[in-house]
């Protein structure tokens, strides 16, 4: 299986080399080389039903002679064909030995797709084919032309036959309807039928889940003690009670979840999920109070300064009236407070200390430890909050994030994480009015921004470049912001950050936006998380085609945190995604609504790798078997002295060996 390429029927010293630099070592790694697409042949259309840029199977006859000729040093070849009710014409180029395989009268099975050039529908080079089947079509090799590629697999698969070293447990494949891998290899790249490609595809994506979510277990330490907290529930009534707010249902719920995990001997490992503005920071809050009441510290780490100092500034105003002693270490602090600070946090003058990743640098102790909230967890690795973690004695750690997944995915994506989704705003809050503005009205949208600006409020422009590109064709931010300052609205106090600033230079212009020194900030997405303004009102996103739903939707969530009526204002012309973002404020239906448009791997980056990107691409956002394969991971966990367990358990140590630290999120 593993194996050396060298060898295989087809590939050469050339071939070898193509095959190496597209990471594809071994027998094994090609066999696992899955088609990205199939040419259905076996279904074709009548010539009448062709759609202009859509690719479809014909099955016609040649009606009449072939020609050829030159037009700017291409040699076309066209003839007409006939379905026996239409007739189209049929172009080829640079290919010249076609006219011997178009004799009139032949019968033959195109695909390929249709164009409309001058009104008229034609077929554009479309491929000969020879049986009415399913064809893989596989990620472009540079150097390995597709039919040795797909040779070179055919080769593969034979070399794998009965030669992998374990499959799935039959008591499982038995259980759950799954084919053995051989067969369901060869059904996903050469399918006798739509059925058993689905069967096939269901399969590989089963093993690759399950196999995932074992290995991400097996790094959770699921069964590890941590600190275990005692406290009454008055304690959890006195804290809502001091809030000037009433807490919604949702809060009260996803707190009395968090309050059995602190009084369980196991530590807490709990992802807190949940759309900007349902108050997880008052979650957060909450737990800390809990954690303070039994005598513990707690921790709170922000991926950014300004999100750190925002929720120290929170937290001071809300825990240091309980009698929590509230401290703050950053990155920019002078040696002399950083040197403060660290003896502040390891003689316990600190109940709760916030910061960024300096938390976690060698030189902070801790008194005593008992709870770790990260925010914004999809901006830190595994191994930064686990790092944070070994700062105590198993402290319990509860991570939050405002950036919506269907909760399915969320399964796999924060899989070493138990999971509590906050799914309803306060009272009051108001819906952010989203509007689609084509280039023709942008005059129209700068009156209504100088208009809001003098009642006093405050506006983003967000860019999805920082300077011009030739390969990206958008509006890049440091041109915006000339644009705006010079020339639309050089009355108004403007601001600029991007991510290539130097970091102080960046939080010294968001600071500036925050206190109310700048009207406008014109920006990059390193405003998507983090910055609240209650006074900025509306958000301009620029090429907003360019970004995914949920991205548009987090920046979104930027504006709308006061109590006036705020704006989002998409530049872009309509399409379907935009007017869905426009028509709901819901982010899981948003999220949802990405995933089915852009697919997981869009949405995961590249953050996820290997098994997770192949198993949920292979199944998309089948519900049933990410739950299945999440259910039946922990079971085999739990279990481990099972034998098919201990085979699972087994074959994801091997799958994922050297990787496990680092497998999601780093």
């Amino acid at each position: 299986m593993d194996r050396s390429l060298e060898g295989i029927r087809g590939i050469g010293p050339a071939r070898l080399r193509a095959l190496n630099e597209a990471g594809l070592y071994t027998v094994r790694d090609l066999a696992r080389f899955l088609p990205k697409d199939y040419r259905d042949l076996t279904a074709p259309v009548p010539l009448c039903e062709l759609r202009p840029g859509e690719a479809a199977a014909v099955r016609v006859r040649v009606a009449g002679e072939v020609r050829q000729h030159w037009a700017k040093k291409l040699l076309i070849t066209k003839v007409f064909v006939t379905d026996g009710e239409d007739v189209v014409p049929v172009v080829w180029y640079n290919q010249p030995w076609l006219k011997d395989q178009l004799a009139p009268g032949r019968e033959l099975l195109l695909y390929g797709k249709a164009d409309r050039p001058r009104g008229a529908l034609q077929l554009v080079s479309p491929t000969i084919e020879h049986e009415a089947s399913l064809v893989p079509v596989y990620r472009q090799v540079p150097g390995v032309p597709a039919k040795a590629l797909r040779a070179a697999i055919e080769a593969a698969l034979e070399a794998c036959d009965a030669n992998w070293p374990k499959d799935l447990p039959e008591s499982i494949r038995r259980r759950y309807g799954l084919s053995e891998r051989n067969f369901a290899l060869r059904s996903a790249h050469f399918p006798a039928s739509r059925e058993a490609l689905a069967a096939a595809r269901r399969r590989l994506a089963f093993e690759d889940l399950l196999l995932y979510q074992v290995a991400l277990g097996l790094t959770r330490e699921s069964g590890r003690e941590g600190v275990q907290l005692d406290f009454d529930d008055a304690e959890i009534e006195s804290f809502w009670s001091s809030l000037p707010f009433a807490p919604t249902g949702a809060q009260r719920r996803v707190l009395g979840e968090i309050a059995q995990d602190l009084r369980s001997p196991r530590a807490m490992a709990r992802l807190v999920q949940g759309d900007v503005g349902c108050g997880k920071t008052a979650i957060a809050f909450a737990a800390i109070r809990l954690a303070w009441a039994c005598g513990y510290q707690a921790a709170m780490m922000a991926p950014t300064e300004v999100l750190a100092r925002q929720h120290y500034d929170g937290a001071r105003e809300l825990l240091e009236p309980m009698g929590l002693r509230v401290g703050l270490l950053t990155g920019s602090l002078t040696a002399k407070q950083h040197r403060l600070a660290h003896e502040a946090i390891a003689a316990g003058e600190w109940d709760v200390v916030i910061g960024t990743h300096a938390l976690i640098t060698e030189g902070v102790e801790y008194h005593r430890l008992g709870l770790v909230v990260t925010d914004e967890q999809h901006r830190f690795g595994v191994r930064q909050r686990a790092k944070l973690g070994e700062k105590g004695d198993a402290p319990n750690v509860l991570v939050m994030s405002a950036t919506p997944i269907p909760r399915t995915l969320a399964l796999i994506l924060y899989g070493d994480l138990d999971i509590s989704i906050v799914d309803e705003l306060p009272p009051g809050r108001r819906p952010v009015a989203t509007r689609i503005v084509p280039e023709a009205k942008r005059e129209g949208l700068y009156g209504f921004l100088r208009q809001e600006v003098r009642r006093g409020r405050q506006a983003y422009v967000v860019c999805p470049l920082v300077e011009e590109s030739e390969a990206v064709d958008a509006r890049p931010a440091e041109e915006v912001y000339d644009d705006l300052r010079t020339r639309r609205l050089p009355d108004l106090r403007i601001e600029l950050v991007h991510g290539r600033m130097r970091p102080a230079e960046k939080d010294a212009a968001l600071e500036r936006f925050r206190s109310g020194e700048a009207d406008i900030l014109v920006s990059t997405t390193v405003i998507e998380v983090g910055v609240n303004v209650p006074n900025a009102t509306i958000m301009v996103i620029e090429n907003a085609e360019r970004f995914g739903l949920a991205q548009l939707h987090q920046l979104r969530g930027r504006v709308g945190r006061g109590s006036e009526e705020s704006w989002c204002f998409l530049m872009a012309e309509p399409n379907e995604r935009l007017r869905f973002l426009a028509s709901t404020a819901d982010g899981f239906k948003i999220a949802q609504k990405d995933l089915e448009l852009r697919g997981p791997g869009e949405l995961f980056g590249t953050r996820q790798s290997g098994a997770i990107a192949e198993g949920v691409s292979l199944m998309g956002s089948d519900a049933e078997l990410i739950r299945d394969t999440h259910d039946l991971a922990r079971e085999l966990l739990s279990h481990p002295e099972r034998p098919d367990a201990a085979q699972v358990i087994a074959l994801a140590r091997e799958r994922f060996a050297g990787r496990m630290d680092a497998m999601a999120l780093n």
